[in-house]
């Protein structure tokens, strides 16, 4: 099993961890998301034969840019973000 770690912007809110979710569960061989909304660190679990991209490009469809964390990042200090509500797909928390 593999486990590949995301640094995720746009993250505020619960349905923001759930459309996250919702868009990386599906993918092939995902079988588990963890989503740290504070940090903005997703986790993703599974037994996919790819690297991160097609899991960068179900986020960033779904409104959510995403990134490979580097070591640095999975340190750094929870950030401040504001919703994503302006792109499609988004939550309208904002």
């Amino acid at each position: 099993m593999k486990t590949i770690d995301l640094e995720v912007d746009g993250m505020s809110c619960g349905s923001c961890v759930k459309h996250v979710t919702q868009a990386l569960q599906p993918l092939a061989g995902v079988s588990g998301v963890d989503v740290d909304l504070q940090s903005g660190h997703v986790r993703v679990r599974g037994d996919f034969q790819q690297g991160s991209d097609f899991m960068v490009s179900a986020l960033t469809a779904a409104g959510y840019p995403a990134r490979l964390a580097t070591s640095s990042e999975s340190t750094a200090q929870p950030k401040t973000s504001s919703c994503h509500s302006g792109t499609t797909g988004g939550c309208g928390c904002g």
